[in-house]
C-alpha cells in the first residue's frame, strides 16, 4: 500500500486534532514520527516533524476535508482591527526572505521563508491567528 504525507506538524496537539477529525470522517490515517518529536523536540526539525500519513487512495478526500476544516476555522477568526474574517497565510515580505532566497539559489539548500497570517481587508499581520480573547480585549 502506497502512503502519502498530507501535512507535517511541530507539535502533537495539532497533529492529533487533525488526525482525529479525519478518522471521524472515515479517513484511515496515522501519525509518523510522533513519539520521536514529542519526546525529543530538538529532532523535530531534523526529521521533518510529525507527519500525517494516509494511503494514496484516500489522498484527495483527505485534502478536501483538510481544506474544509481550515476554511471553517478561518471563518471563526476575526481580525482585531477591522473585525473581518479574511485571513490568508502568506510569506512575509522582508529583507530576510530575499536573503533566504539568494542563499537557496546559491547553495541549493531548501530554506523556508517565514509565513504570517495577513488580513486581506486591512493588512493586519500576525504570526498566529488571533483568538476571540485577543479580539475583544
Amino acid at each position: 500500500m502506497q502512503t502519502v504525507v498530507l501535512k507535517t506538524f511541530d507539535d502533537y496537539f495539532s497533529a492529533n486534532i487533525l488526525l482525529t477529525r479525519l478518522q471521524h470522517e472515515g479517513i484511515p490515517c496515522y501519525l509518523f514520527d510522533e513519539h520521536t518529536v514529542t519526546v525529543n523536540p530538538i529532532f523535530g526539525a531534523v526529521i521533518g516533524g510529525i507527519k500525517l500519513v494516509v494511503s494514496k487512495g484516500y489522498e484527495e478526500a483527505a485534502k478536501r476535508l483538510i481544506n474544509r476544516f481550515e476554511e471553517e476555522y478561518q471563518q471563526q477568526v476575526l481580525c482585531p482591527k477591522c473585525f473581518q474574517h479574511k485571513f490568508n497565510l502568506v510569506a512575509r515580505q522582508s529583507p530576510e526572505n530575499i536573503f533566504t532566497a539568494i542563499l537557496t539559489w546559491l547553495f541549493g539548500n531548501y530554506a523556508v521563508a517565514q509565513k504570517i497570517y495577513k488580513c486581506q481587508n486591512c493588512g493586519y499581520e500576525t504570526e498566529t491567528l488571533p483568538s476571540k480573547e485577543s479580539v475583544y480585549n
